[in-house]
């Protein structure tokens, strides 16, 4: 297997493949981005063409190779990625012998969630257990048999363990049936049950189409308990990452570069059946970050067509300001005919389509709520919608946008545009505070020291090949014992060795072991946004090394009281250091 996959590798070109997925820059011989797993506004992602690898100097820390992206990107296994890969590249790779356990339990639960999305959809379009089912989804909602089995639309029929004998029936066991969160067990007799029975069944699917979960909504007058029901947290179903829909309308969503976003599984389907192909749903009211950051893989504007309620319009409060932290245009599209979308589009299609090109931006959106729930005319009322808005106000960036809306907000509430400001003076003073307050209750990060940083940065020059030219001359100035980090002398004895070497059949890199190259990798990156490197600056930065270094020595010298002949003989390691770090000092200074 490591031949094939060593055979992937060099088919990707790296650059070309992470570009796929987010905006890639140039910077000298590398090239940078933001880092997509974490949020932040100045790129601290670098990738290497050379090495085809990939690097995050930000928070996450993240790093690897385009097999390691993939994982991250997609959240999946390496075997995973690995077989996605192979098949882009047309590489063939043998797994027979491959042992990860994690990457069997997410490919049992997915092939069990497969298997039990087609069992749903058969009972629930060929069999007279589903009619009432189809019937409620056909006659009731409106839905197309087309559309339906694009989105396997099934039915769990209400029996204790239908779905059971068929899963143990294809040799499934009873432990994978409950890891998969298919079956619940019963507290009095400890016998596994059917988790959906009496439900109409909604398959959630990645983005990658593997069904990781269901939502089951209750027909009347079978079932049990909530209206709606979701498969419970599993490696493969974590519903704050999850959207209804995603893989029906990512396509759509690069399309028309926006995202239609709802709440529903009927509010995505029956949009989607008359032409809306860019729509999801967030499975609930509540708008998650990681959710937000999935869709701004594939467009950075989101419009929100919530359910017209209070629940509805608190939902986009909140998804707003998680929005605004990912930095994503937000709009909202009101409903005149109808409380949600599904409900909108069977009561009249042509006027919900129209909608959709005048949505309004969500800042008036929000103001116009706030002056429905406070008396505009009332001073208290008009207190109170100040302060509702200038937590939005506050997130804007833009100086023109922000502005605007200054001005037009205090022109409809008939105050001073000073009298705003103020309120989001105010508003800002509160957030740094209540940041500075988060940062002090937590455990404070040691700083890195300049020492710390000038040593990473030259070990990185000297990993790219930047001191060429200089090369003999910092070998004589610098020995392994001049790094604090013991990873560093590591990789500076193998590099000496290596740069002495007269044959050299296989890179720098190849030649490390294992232990070392993930050091390497992310040490060769360091310093990839320089563009350029003067001869005097490279071995500016190696004299200060050496000077580092002779000061703990002299340093460690200075602490020690040991007998007379101990005392004489540091007396004279302290002299030859002291001479040592003056002509460090000199050739600094001639720099």
């Amino acid at each position: 297997m490591n031949d094939s996959v060593q055979e992937i590798k060099k088919k990707i070109d790296i650059v070309e493949f992470i570009g796929s997925y987010v905006s890639v820059k140039k910077a000298g011989r590398n090239f940078k981005a933001n880092c997509p797993f974490h949020q932040e506004k100045s790129p601290s992602f670098v990738i290497s063409p050379d090495r085809q690898i990939w690097h995050c100097f930000g928070s996450c820390h993240e790093g690897g190779d385009a097999i390691k992206f993939l994982m991250k990107w997609e959240n999946i296994s390496f075997v995973e990625a690995v077989k996605d890969l192979a098949a882009r590249v047309g590489v063939s790779v043998d797994f027979g012998h491959v042992d990860d356990e994690k990457a069997k339990q997410r490919d049992g639960i997915l092939t069990l969630n497969l298997l039990a999305a087609k069992y749903y959809h058969y009972i629930f379009a060929k069999t007279k257990q589903g009619e009432r089912a189809r019937s409620y989804v056909a006659d009731h909602r409106g839905i197309s048999d087309k559309v339906a089995q694009t989105f396997q639309i099934g039915y769990a029929p209400s029996s204790w363990d239908s779905l059971l004998s068929y899963l143990r029936s294809k040799n499934h066991t009873d432990v994978a049936i409950e890891q998969a969160g298919l079956a619940l067990r019963s507290a009095k007799t400890g016998k596994l049950y059917d988790r959906f029975r009496g439900r109409v069944m909604f398959p959630i699917q990645d983005a990658r189409g593997n069904v990781v979960g269901f939502s089951g909504r209750v027909l009347e007058g079978e079932g049990d308990g909530a209206k709606y029901i979701n498969s419970p947290e599993t490696p493969v179903y974590h519903k704050r990452e999850t959207l209804y829909g995603i893989y029906q309308a990512k396509e759509g969503i690069k399309k028309h570069e926006y995202t239609l976003l709802v709440e529903g599984e009927f509010d995505v389907i029956a949009p989607f059946q008359h032409g809306i192909d860019n729509i999801v749903a967030v499975k609930g009211s509540a708008i998650t970050q990681e959710q937000l950051m999935l869709l701004k893989r594939y467009a950075p504007k989101i419009v929100f067509a919530m359910d017209a309620d209070g629940s509805g319009a608190d939902a986009v409060r909140r998804g707003a300001l998680e929005a605004d932290k990912l930095d994503m245009e937000c709009e909202v599209l009101s409903l005149e005919d109808g409380n949600d979308p599904d409900e909108a589009v069977r009561n009249n299609l042509i006027a919900f389509k129209k909608s959709l090109s005048h949505t309004q931006p969500v800042y008036d959106f929000l103001f116009d709520v706030l002056s429905k729930r406070h008396n505009i005319d009332d001073p208290y009322g008009k207190k109170r919608i100040i302060e509702g808005i200038v937590e939005h106000l506050a997130h804007i960036s833009n100086p023109i946008i922000q502005s605007h809306y200054i001005k037009k907000f205090s022109s409809a509430l008939e105050v001073s545009e000073s009298s705003v400001e103020s309120a989001l003076s105010k508003r800002r003073r509160g957030v740094r505070d209540r940041s500075a307050l988060r940062k002090n209750s937590k455990e404070k990060q040691p700083q890195r020291s300049r020492e710390d940083l000038v040593e990473q940065y030259v070990m990185s020059l000297l990993l790219q090949g930047a001191i060429t030219q200089e090369m003999g001359k910092v070998f004589e100035v610098l020995e392994s014992a001049d790094f604090v980090h013991v990873v560093y002398q590591k990789l500076f004895d193998a590099f000496a060795t290596y740069h002495h070497q007269e044959n050299k059949d296989v890179s720098f890199a190849d030649s490390l072991p294992a232990e070392l190259l993930e050091a390497y990798n992310e040490a060769y990156l360091y310093a990839a946004f320089d563009e350029t490197f003067s001869a005097s600056s490279i071995m500016r930065l190696v004299y200060e090394v050496k000077r580092n270094s002779l000061k703990r020595q002299i340093k460690s010298q200075l602490s020690k009281n040991d007998d007379e002949e101990a005392v004489d003989i540091e007396t004279k390691t302290l002299s030859i250091l002291q001479k040592q770090l003056t002509e460090v000092e000199k050739h600094v200074s001639s720099l």
